[in-house]
């Protein structure tokens, strides 16, 4: 009978970016510190998503920090109101802001992301009314999304790392965050090899860039 405590190696995890031990991710994931604290509040139905770019977002950022739960611990909903932090709600809803990097604020900046479908997003607004009262911010039109494997409504959908990563260059251009997405374009590119050249484009019908 085998050990519960020793599951086989084809199933062992690494205990920090959770994926299966041959497939650790963790060699790529940059540890870049930022001015502007990152906060993700993950829907519960995405913690064990195969694909889960919050958990690698937050890795590689110094100071980031993810929140499981569908209804925030009545702790966090209080530090969200801190008037001793200039939050803001990364949320495209009808009336948000252009995110911008000038703030006529001297507090330290701190950004909430959303992780979930859209319909879980929405859901964990409604849910969380301490979220409604943050000013809401959205990134510019026109990006696009490098998340392959996805099917998203539009092509400017961005993966929560991507948001994230586009959000910090918006708001500290002297820093280079595009390290953030190497673990993520590793990761993409791992799941097509793993489903082969033919169900990719099959599924997907997008021709992988050279």
């Amino acid at each position: 009978m085998s050990d519960p405590s020793h599951p086989p190696a084809a199933r062992r995890r690494c205990s920090q970016c959770q994926r299966p031990t041959g497939h650790c991710l963790c060699h790529l994931v940059s540890h870049i510190p930022a001015r502007t604290r990152i906060l993700v509040i993950q829907h519960p139905d995405e913690q064990r998503h195969a694909l889960n770019t919050a958990r690698l977002l937050v890795a590689g950022l110094a100071g980031a920090e993810l929140i499981v739960a569908e209804r925030l611990p009545q702790q966090w909903a209080d530090q969200l109101l801190d008037p001793a932090w200039h939050t803001e709600l990364l949320f495209p809803g009808a009336d948000a802001s252009p995110l911008q990097a000038s703030a006529a604020d001297d507090r330290p900046r701190r950004l909430i992301l959303l992780d979930g479908t859209w319909r879980k997003a929405r859901k964990l607004l409604y849910l969380n009314p301490v979220l409604q009262q943050l000013p809401q911010v959205a990134l510019p039109a026109g990006l696009r999304s490098r998340y392959r494997l996805r099917k998203a409504p539009s092509a400017e959908a961005l993966s929560t790392i991507e948001a994230g990563m586009q959000a910090l260059q918006i708001l500290e251009p002297a820093v280079d965050f595009s390290p953030l997405l190497v673990p993520f374009d590793a990761l993409i590119e791992g799941q097509i090899r793993a489903m082969g050249e033919t169900v990719y484009q099959r599924n997907h019908g997008t021709p992988r860039p050279d």
